[in-house]
């Protein structure tokens, strides 16, 4: 049987409150009741004052880079203003950056910060002003957090979680990692030596950690928007809107929807490439959506025929 464990988040001057989570004796197998619900202490005796209490919840996110990690922190902040709508939000992360845009889009608080980014190899030659600008990046999402006072900070990883889970570590304040991948990357493996939990996706990913007690499975956090129940016919017109014209049934069509992550994926894009052609012609009945990324998107579509049947988008 599961034993609960408690997760205490400092809010003073108000009572503690408790980050709940069920886990059993091994945690690469933790099972999730709710990964962001938040509950009254024991020693807090009335319901009334813990909803009033909770009005005062701050939550600062660290995404940016691709949607990989963007897409993932705004879910986990659409479901905390879902569960309390008075939450306050705020999104740190890159100027002229795909947060910057998705996060704004998506009716959350942005604020930038300096840019820091680490070339690889992590000798080269570009890397020598890397302290420099990642003490300028720390000091100014100091300054934001101090201004914002959140209660947690989430950190979903890519360059921008490294300067602001820092600050949030320097000012004393819980951090969470939330990993997507099922290997880590750099900064969310650097960063999970310091933060209180780590949230993955995968019971494999535990591995990834040096310390695997801290590790949540609990899956891929989606965002509210992608939940809503849409029927294959109606989702196969969004797309391909001569269907509606075509005779017979519907039921034998396969829509193949292929992903190489929001900047796209060379080699995806290179395999599909190659046998595309064909697949549309042994398979009358197939459908295919081609997400190639952005950067991947006008090459592409110079190299692609056009094809009834085939749908090129850059996301």
């Amino acid at each position: 049987m599961a034993s609960t464990t408690q997760f205490l988040i400092s809010l003073p001057p108000k009572p503690p409150y408790l980050l709940s989570y069920s886990s059993p004796s091994k945690p690469r197998f933790i099972n999730i009741t709710c990964c962001l619900s938040i509950q009254q202490a024991r020693n807090d005796q009335t319901t009334s004052s813990g909803s009033n209490a909770l009005n005062g919840l701050r939550v600062a996110f660290a995404a940016g880079g691709t949607g990989g990690h963007i897409y993932p922190a705004v879910a986990i902040a659409d479901e905390l203003k879902l569960v309390n709508p008075t939450s306050e939000i705020l999104f740190l992360g890159r100027p002229n950056s795909m947060e910057s845009t998705a996060i704004p889009s998506a009716h959350f608080e942005f604020k930038s910060i300096p840019a820091v980014k680490l070339v690889r190899p992590f000798f080269s030659l570009r890397n020598l002003l890397l302290p420099y600008f990642l003490i300028k990046s720390i000091t100014k999402c100091f300054t934001l957090l101090s201004k914002f006072e959140p209660h947690l900070v989430v950190g979903t990883g890519g360059y921008v979680s490294f300067p602001v889970c820092l600050a949030a570590l320097l000012k004393g304040i819980k951090v969470v990692i939330q990993e997507q991948n099922s290997v880590p990357g750099i900064a969310n493996r650097f960063l999970s030596l310091f933060a209180d939990l780590v949230f993955v996706a995968f019971n494999s990913t535990v591995q990834s950690f040096p310390r695997k007690e801290k590790c949540v499975v609990c899956g891929n956090p989606v965002r509210l928007s992608l939940k809503n129940s849409v029927s294959k016919a109606v989702s196969r017109l969004h797309f391909f809107p001569w269907l509606e014209k075509m005779e017979g049934s519907s039921e034998e069509i396969k829509v193949i929807l292929v992903l190489g992550g929001s900047l796209g994926a060379n080699a995806v894009n290179i395999a599909l490439l190659n046998v595309y052609s064909q697949l549309l012609l042994e398979h009358e009945n197939w459908f295919i959506i081609w997400q190639t990324g952005v950067e991947s998107f006008n090459e592409m579509e110079s190299l692609v025929r056009s094809h009834p049947r085939l749908l090129l988008a850059p996301l």
